[in-house]
């Protein structure tokens, strides 16, 4: 299981603002910045985003390089895409795929994908399998 990770943005305060308008529909609704001065010697600053008593996604600034990364964000139900795709295009992303069955994966994965605003690849997907009883 992953602790962290940091993505780094062209525009720290427009991406604030994409998964600000993005993330709490997924149950991402824990916002905290650090200070780079309080770390150790060239640390970034950083604008951090989580849940459940972890912040677990930041960003920084930076030389974006979206064709290194692409992230799936956990959704607890296809009505959880749904609103995160939807949020997301509001808040500028370009499609990839609408939501829908991704049967070549899985005839239960329910995903849809997008591009956020420095063109990484974003999914937002159900699982339904994995979150039975």
């Amino acid at each position: 299981m992953l602790d962290h990770i940091f993505l780094t943005v062209g525009d720290l305060d427009r991406s604030v603002a994409f998964y600000e308008a993005v993330l709490p529909h997924l149950g991402i609704g824990v916002r905290h910045d650090y200070d780079g001065k309080d770390g150790p010697p060239g640390h970034p600053d950083l604008k951090g985003f989580g849940a459940g008593g972890r912040v677990f996604f930041w960003l920084r600034q930076g030389m974006p390089a979206p064709g290194a990364l692409h992230m799936g964000f956990v959704a607890h139900s296809e009505a959880e895409v749904n609103a995160a795709h939807a949020a997301a295009l509001a808040a500028g992303a370009k499609e990839i795929h609408q939501p829908g069955a991704q049967p070549h994966y899985d005839p239960r994965y329910y995903a849809a994908q997008v591009r956020d605003p420095d063109g990484y690849s974003l999914e937002f997907v159900f699982k339904d399998w994995q979150h039975a009883g």
